[in-house]
């Protein structure tokens, strides 16, 4: 058999190959690790130093005990998670904070040990443990180079404020959508091309049941704009492994994605097309656009079929301001809301013409576009993220000139394959 060939730069060791001024060693030579302190909660106060517990800074402790900056992660309950602490800290016994750096930066031992994952050192039954000896002995790679450590970890710490940076940008986002939803769905604000006469005057406003409305808005009861559509429910021997997918609340919400399926002959309503308007009514509460292909929903879903007259999409935002407003009311914190069929056909709203009602749900809809272009964004810059973690903390890819401090540019690289 013909030998491998070992990339120029690169040496074969114990644990693979790697490049050849880089470093076998293991945890606890090159990042110690030690428990943390128990802390008396009589001695918990405000504004001091922040206490780590294994989930992130919870207290504060007005006793200096570690100066920063610092490594933490979990050593009982939550394992796995790795925390960087820019400042001063009191590691709690629920943690492991590295003791010392010696050859090793900071921040870099920081994402090595995210990459690492710790979730591997767990041990025990009921609350998990993290085994610091099985920890210490792990073997590593590592740059001997200190700069090209600061170099790596620079690299990352770039995409991590980058990630950072467009989470606040979504956040700023949403919370814009959601003024301009409450002023556009309330006629508070108007759309310049609805807000005069034809005389060019400003349109006022009238009182209702509702309160002031526009004075061309009309008070209607979401029974005469819609038509709500029960689901039907199912016993387990009408279940099958193929067929029409069964639509089940946890497919609406994220919380699984197996299906089941029917064979049944079902009314022509008792099924939803791809874009159709559902509304979950029981414990998860709120309106959904349906993304899927043909499918049958479950009897704690609704479909809802707008009458002449009225805009789908509007009516989708119109509920989901609606929902929003009634869980935040809610004395279970909207986790277990119901409503009746009875009860939301009842309920009453203020619309504007058809017209208007296009016009907003365009407006929303474009923000939910540049909203979903961020999101869309953020994700790739993660998976990017993960994907240079891996090439970067393994040495498959080198900065180029890493024994300067400053150059830390990732549009030129030296790659071993």
């Amino acid at each position: 058999m013909s030998e491998v060939k070992i990339p120029e730069g690169y040496k074969q060791t114990e644990v693979g190959v790697i490049p050849e001024d880089w470093e076998v060693t293991t945890i606890g030579s090159f990042a110690p690790l030690q428990r943390g302190f128990d802390l008396p909660t009589t001695k918990v106060e405000a504004g001091y130093y922040p206490v780590v517990y294994s989930n992130g800074i919870v207290r504060n402790h007005k006793t200096f005990q570690v100066r920063g900056a610092g490594v933490v992660t979990g050593r009982s309950g939550t394992i796995g998670k790795v925390h960087y602490i820019e400042n001063d800290f009191w590691p709690h016994n629920t943690t492991l904070w590295v003791t010392s750096f010696g050859n090793a930066h900071v921040k870099f031992v920081y994402y090595l040990f995210r990459y690492i994952g710790f979730e591997r050192f767990k041990s025990g039954s009921g609350v998990p443990t993290l085994n610091r000896n099985d920890a210490h002995s792990f073997k590593i790679t590592v740059p001997t180079n200190i700069k090209e450590q600061t170099a790596i970890a620079t690299a990352l710490s770039d995409v991590d404020n980058l990630i950072q940076s467009l989470e606040k940008l979504i956040a700023k986002k949403k919370a814009i959508k959601t003024g301009t939803m409450q002023q556009l769905l309330t006629g508070k604000t108007r759309l310049p091309e609805f807000a005069t006469r034809k005389d060019g005057s400003l349109k006022g406003f009238k009182q209702t049941e509702l309160g002031m409305i526009p004075e061309d808005w009309d008070v209607i009861s979401l029974g005469t704009v819609s038509n709500f559509i029960n689901g039907r429910a199912y016993s387990i021997h009408e279940w099958e492994n193929i067929g029409i997918p069964v639509i089940r609340l946890q497919n609406l919400t994220g919380r699984g994605e197996t299906y089941y399926y029917s064979n049944l002959k079902l009314p022509e309503k008792q099924y939803c097309e791809n874009g159709d308007l559902l509304f979950m009514w029981s414990a998860t509460f709120g309106p959904v656009i349906w993304k899927g292909p043909k499918a049958i929903y479950h009897y704690h879903i609704w479909k809802v079929e707008c009458n002449s007259g009225y805009n789908q999409t509007y009516l989708f935002h119109l509920l989901s301001d609606m929902t929003e407003k009634l869980k935040q009311g809610s004395s279970s914190g909207g986790t277990m809301l119901h409503i009746t069929k009875q009860k939301m056909e009842s309920i009453k709203a203020a619309f504007p013409s058809e017209k208007e009602q296009t016009a907003i749900a365009t407006i929303i809809f474009d923000m939910d576009i540049e909203i979903q272009a961020l999101q869309d964004r953020l994700e790739k810059t993660k998976q990017i993220k993960q994907g240079m973690m891996q090439q970067l903390l393994t040495g498959k890819v080198r900065l180029v000139n890493h024994d300067d401090e400053q150059n830390t540019n990732m549009s030129a690289v030296k790659s071993n394959h």
